[in-house]
């Protein structure tokens, strides 16, 4: 039995490689470069467990060929391929097809290889947060982003438009004979980065911290996930939880000050911005910020949102790690490396 990860060289993907070698499994692990020591070198150098080998191959998710020989001949797999990009001057190309084309393509590929019995899908909370809600709001995997636009929401249309090809593919076949298929939904996830590319995505938010990029922090609650329980959530989906099961992968929220208040204990030696803006002065400050925009500072600022994780620890056993444990132990390796 080999398990496939695409995305391999990414925050999720080499933690989920990480996991399963430490179990003894055998993994193939796909990357863009197999050249490019920031991609391969953190999997290479992952201890293996008796029993277990990797892998490394390189794919193309917009080349079908690439990713019909990547998947050929393995039994398992788990697909975390996709761009981290909230935002871009061309968010169909830059942030919609590459989960949408290349979801795809990983369709096509395992219909060809005939050989997948599991699937787990990594999906994320943008597939499930509509664009607007109340504040106090608790969302459950019965919610759909479904008014996610490309113009307002594209990485929200990415999640929810790669999730629902797979699902309504996975629906049309025989119920007999078709693979089992679980997704997994993260929030924001935390935890140690093996590679400096993991500094993007869900840690930009931090490094926004680390690096002082703004003198007062966002009065903004961040929902937040382990990547080490969000990988072990991907392992035990391929064999745990209901087929067609949704599961949130959500430990507890931060404000985004209280995570920079967390840091300033246990860095004293750096200085930290640990003052909050008030709301009115965010939302100005949203006028002229390169990253963010007005329209979504007033749908996120301030206001609280919660999520139900627990069927995810009712199906899949799974307990989470405290968040700021999380968020203390993501900083050595970004200080200790020079990352910052």
């Amino acid at each position: 039995m080999v398990t496939v990860v695409t995305g391999a060289s990414g925050y999720i993907g080499s933690h989920v490689i990480a996991n399963l070698l430490a179990r003894g499994e055998s993994v193939r692990a796909t990357v863009r470069d197999v050249a490019d020591p920031e991609r391969v070198d953190h999997l290479r150098n992952l201890p293996i467990a008796e029993g277990g080998g990797l892998e490394v191959v390189e794919m193309d998710l917009f080349s079908p060929d690439s990713v019909d020989s990547a998947i050929a001949g393995c039994s398992d797999l788990i697909h975390t391929a996709a761009t981290v990009v909230v935002r871009s001057k061309d968010p169909q190309r830059k942030i919609v097809d590459p989960s949408v084309i290349g979801t795809q393509n990983v369709i096509s590929a395992v219909e060809k290889s005939d050989t997948i019995k599991r699937i787990v899908h990594t999906s994320s909370t943008a597939a499930i947060r509509p664009m607007d809600w109340k504040d106090g709001t608790v969302l459950t995997t019965d919610t759909w982003a479904d008014d996610a636009t490309l113009e307002e929401n594209p990485y929200g249309l990415a999640k929810v438009s790669a999730e629902r090809l797979i699902r309504e593919w996975h629906s049309s076949l025989d119920e007999e004979t078709r693979p089992r298929l679980v997704t997994i939904h993260p929030c924001m996830v935390f935890g140690p980065p093996m590679s400096p590319r993991h500094l993007r995505g869900s840690l930009a938010i931090l490094m926004a911290i680390v690096r002082r990029e703004v003198p007062l922090n966002l009065p903004m609650q961040i929902n937040i996930v382990d990547v080490r329980d969000v990988a072990e959530a991907h392992v035990r989906a391929l064999s745990e939880g209901e087929d067609m099961g949704r599961y949130l992968t959500v430990s507890g929220e931060m404000m985004m000050n209280d995570i920079a208040k967390s840091l300033k204990v246990a860095h004293p030696e750096r200085k930290w911005a640990t003052w909050e803006a008030p709301y009115w002065l965010a939302i100005i400050a949203s006028f002229f910020h390169p990253k963010i925009d007005v329209a979504w500072a007033r749908r996120h600022l301030r206001k609280k949102l919660y999520w139900d994780a627990s069927p995810a620890e009712k199906d899949l056993r799974m307990e989470w790690r405290n968040p700021l444990d999380s968020i203390l132990e993501t900083t050595p390796p970004i200080l200790e490396n020079g990352w910052d």
